[in-house]
């Protein structure tokens, strides 16, 4: 399988490495800077770039019928967009905020947790994530992704909020900036009597990254737009 790297951070190079241990070839490994290259050339386009070029990578790769996998966040307010595009286009294209299979496991957990407590009115929800000190985004689109699976799961909750808030009915999200973190993501649910956890600790970069390259050997040949439960199996 040919590959295209959109974005070459610390990311997109240790993807290089596991795709290469698996046995495709990287036949384009683009940095923010290059606007000139020919996306045709790969039979799957991976893009962990900017916030600000997520979008345009995406659509040139679905106007070009190179499928696509995007683990940037910060670029959501686009994301119908790409989706509408991809169907009008009958390309192929996962979004996903995490792809650590791990954290896709974690997220199927958090909401069957969330559903649980729902009637549980005495537990406050509250989440903390902790990444790296040169992720921009705050918080990640993994706790986003948390958060809206609890919204979606528990009564009590119908918006998140950024650190501390004042709505009972919000979530609030501490997001922490230490050192050299991959990742970590935490959902309290605490009451007087009682504290419950639930937490997925990422102890290196390459399960995001494994992640990616096996969403990316799943989407060739497929048309739509697809989610890590499709590539997982999770109904």
């Amino acid at each position: 399988m040919k590959i295209a790297l959109l974005g070459y951070g610390r990311m997109g190079q240790t993807i290089e490495k596991i795709a290469i241990s698996r046995g495709h070839d990287v036949v384009l490994k683009i940095d923010k800077d290059d606007v000139d290259y020919d996306i045709t050339q790969a039979d799957v386009a991976i893009d962990f770039s900017l916030p600000t070029a997520a979008f345009g990578n995406i659509t040139n790769c679905i106007n070009n019928n190179v499928p696509v996998v995007s683990g940037t966040t910060g670029w959501l307010e686009n994301y119908n967009k790409a989706v509408t595009l991809c169907n009008d286009k009958k390309g192929a294209f996962i979004y996903a905020s995490n792809f650590s299979l791990g954290v896709n496991i974690f997220f199927e957990l958090n909401k069957t947790l969330a559903k649980m407590m729902s009637n549980l009115k005495q537990y406050n929800v509250t989440m903390e994530e902790i990444h790296h000190t040169k992720k921009l985004d705050a918080p990640s689109g993994t706790a986003i992704t948390l958060a809206e699976g609890v919204i979606e799961n528990n009564t009590n909750y119908n918006a998140w909020e950024l650190n501390e808030t004042k709505n009972n009915n919000a979530i609030p999200i501490v997001a922490k900036r230490i050192g050299d973190v991959p990742g970590t993501h935490v959902v309290n649910y605490a009451s007087e009597v009682d504290t419950i956890n639930i937490e997925h600790v990422a102890h290196n970069r390459q399960g995001f990254a494994l992640g990616a390259v096996v969403a990316a050997e799943w989407l060739v040949g497929k048309t739509g737009v697809f989610s890590m439960n499709d590539v997982l199996g999770i109904k």
